[in-house]
This record gives C-alpha cells, structure tokens and sequence, in this order.
C-alpha cells in the first residue's frame, strides 16, 4: 500500500508498506460542508446576545480589528468580504495578533488579508510584544499576571476580533479571549501566562479548572470597550464549517461546540507507532509544530515511536525552547532545569521533555538533523526510510497510526469526557 501525505504548502512525502502489517488513519470527522460565505453573512446577520453589526458600528469613533497571524488558517479575507463595506465607513486600524511570534512577510500579508491588503495596509498594526513603550498597564490577574497590553487596544473604543476556533494543547481552544492574551498582550504578561501551562490541568480541549484558560478570561474582564466577536470553525480540509458572531464569550462557547464535532476524533485503541502529519501553515517551524507532539501522544503505547511529519519551513522557531533542550543530556534534566525557573517558551519544552521520559520522538522536516536530533528528536530525511526503521524496531507485528491533520485533531480514547 502507497500512502501521501501533505509536506509543506503544496508538497507530499509517500511511503510503501506492507499488505501485513496493520495500518489505520485518524483525522478530523467528516462535516456537511454549506455555503461557506451564506455561514459567515447569515452568523453576522444574526449575532448571539450582541446588537446587529450595523448597529454596533453605528456609533463607532475609532475600531480596532483584531485578527490572526499567518500561523492560524483562519479564513479572515472571507470574513473581510462580508464587513468590510461596512467598517470602511467607519475609522479603523487592524492590529494583528501575534503574541510573541514575529510579524508577517510579505507573503503572509496576503496570505491573511488576501486583495484587500493594499487597501488597508496603512491601517495595519503589527503587534510587538517586546516593545515596552506600546503598552500598557491594566491591572493583575487572579493568577498574579500583570496584564499589558498594545495601547491600540485602549485607544479604540470598539473592537472587532476576527479569529478561529479549534483545539489547542494547553489553552484549551484557540479563539475568542486567546486575541487579547496572548494576542496583543506584552511579553511579560505572555511570559506569565504561559508558565501555566506546565500543569497537567492545561491541556487541549479542557477549560475548567486549567489556568492558562481562567487566566485568559481574567485578561478579557479588564477591557471596557465593546467587542463584536467573529469566530470561525474551519474543517479538515480548511473549508468554513460553522461561524458563530456576536458576544466574544458566547460566540467562542457556541464555536467550541462545533469544534469538538469536527476535531475530537474517537479512536479505538493506542497505537505502536503513530505518524502525526502537521499540515501548512501550522507546519511554519518546530515551535508551532509541536502541536503535533502533544496531540499524537495521546494515540501513543507506552514505549512508541512518534514520528512528527511537519516541513518546519522557517526551522525550529522559538530560541528559548530549543536552547534549553539542547543543553541537557535527557529529558528528564531538561524538566529539572524548568523547575529552577521559567522562561516563556519552556512550557513547550517542558511539553516535549515529558513525552521524551516514556517515548521516542523521530522527526520528518527540513530542520538540519544537528539541530533537531539536539532536541531529543531523532531526524530522518524522509517519511519511509522512518516508517521502515520503526517497523524494524517494533516488528511486524506493530500497530502503525496516521494522524492526518495532527497539529489541530485531539485523539479521543474511549468516551469523551
């Protein structure tokens, strides 16, 4: 049997493998797909506990869009079709949210604004979360964080969050108050939040009782202004399946429900060796990719071999993460090493470190092998030579697993809670 899968924006990788050993595919569930423009016009149109779009525009003196950066296939020039006759009228600034990551190229300008990035590109704020002198102070969380944020988010007395909704290892969900914190929150306050992740209450498709998420919620409470929130649900194949518009609490809590039918994927039992395929743009570098770690241990045995396909096109990503697992001997001193203190970025080593204490992590990318093979990941070159080597190891007898969309599918053993 030949199987693809998906390397880079329009690559593949293939492997042939044996008629006797015993194969299976895992990914996200199938879902009726509509008119994808009809669900954004008709979700906007008829907003959940919020006033009609027109109407919460009406008064506006100074909007603040907010929206996802290219690491996010969030479909947010088709959401622009539908709006933005509207909040032209109006004065505007779109401020991209990118937490800590960097800002786009140019490329990925149009891969997020599409047409409509010539029109509006003096309009737009690139978030920096280590420019101090663009923030500022709101108050402290429950937790202890001290929340800053880009003053354009205080300047504006309206926001508009254009974002999507899907599972994420530790906040729970992507989408609704993940676009103030992280999205346009300073470094430290970023930094602050994430150091909850390292909890095993932080996990993907949990909310109550994980910290990061309540945290999360504590920054929302600190904004005054109004906010009309647009959440998308894409499927599988990145097509929009659900939109849910209106209160960015409601909205969010109405497109987690439509998440969980596309992305919680039942599965029967574990596997020997699980091949999770992290699929464009989630694949931009190793730090986004991971993603596809933490989701695949979940079909993982007990002394498995993972092998991460993901073309980590822009290499590893986050500095912090890879320097402190490249400078211990196992992952076990890598964890010891987090306790002594954190810094942003550990949690996701702290994430990896613990899969290395009861598994194996093999990688199919274009990250040099010195580099990765530094980060307790086993490089390989490419996806059959890996496969051949893990059936060498764990024999014929082995139960081999594809994740298909590993970076955003949650593998669900047994019932979902």
């Amino acid at each position: 049997m030949q199987i693809d899968v998906p390397y880079g924006k329009d690559g593949s990788m293939s492997a042939v493998i044996g008629d006797d050993i015993q194969v299976s595919f895992l990914e996200a569930n199938d879902v009726e797909i509509k008119n994808e423009d009809e669900a954004i016009i008709d979700s906007i149109a008829n907003p959940i506990n919020s006033k009609k779009f027109t109407d919460f525009l009406n008064d506006a003196k100074k909007v603040l869009v907010i929206v996802n950066d290219a690491t996010r296939p969030t479909p947010t020039q088709k959401v622009l079709d539908v709006i933005f006759d509207d909040l032209s009228q109006t004065q505007y600034n779109f401020i991209i949210a990118t937490g800590a990551h960097r800002g786009p190229t140019q490329e990925e300008y149009s891969q997020i604004f599409g047409p409509y990035y010539e029109q509006i590109k003096e309009n737009i704020i690139v978030h920096d979360a280590k420019k101090e002198e663009d923030q500022v102070f709101l108050g402290t969380s429950s937790n202890g964080t001290e929340m800053y944020v880009n003053k354009a988010g205080v300047e504006a007395d309206k926001f508009i969050i254009i974002s999507s909704v899907e599972p994420h290892y530790f906040a729970g969900y992507t989408g609704g108050r993940k676009s103030f914190l992280p999205g346009i929150a300073g470094f430290k306050t970023i930094e602050q939040n994430h150091k909850l992740a390292l909890v095993p209450e932080a996990c993907a498709l949990a909310l109550t009782g994980n910290p990061v998420h309540e945290d999360m919620m504590d920054a929302i409470k600190t904004v005054k202004q109004e906010i009309f929130s647009i959440m998308t649900v894409l499927d599988k194949h990145h097509n929009v399946y659900a939109t849910c518009a209106g209160h960015i609490h409601d909205s969010f809590h109405a497109a987690i429900d439509k998440a969980n039918e596309v992305f919680a994927a039942p599965l029967k039992e574990k596997a020997d060796i699980v091949v999770s395929v992290v699929k464009f743009p989630q694949d931009i570098d190793l730090y986004q990719a991971q993603k596809g770690i933490d989701n695949a241990k979940l079909a993982l045995k007990e002394n498995g071999i993972m092998i991460l396909v993901a073309k980590c096109r822009c290499g590893i990503g986050g500095k912090a993460f890879a320097d402190l697992l490249g400078s211990c001997e196992t992952p076990k001193q890598a964890l010891d090493k987090i306790e002594q203190g954190y810094v942003l970025g550990y949690h996701k080593a702290a994430k990896m470190a613990e899969i290395g204490l009861w598994a194996q992590m093999w990688g199919v990318t274009d990250v040099e092998a010195d580099v990765i093979s530094k980060l307790f990941i086993t490089p390989f070159s490419d996806l059959q030579t890996a496969i051949d080597k893990a059936l060498e190891e764990k024999g014929n007898k082995a139960s081999l697993l594809f994740l298909m969309d590993g970076g955003l599918t949650v593998p669900m053993v047994g019932e979902m809670k």
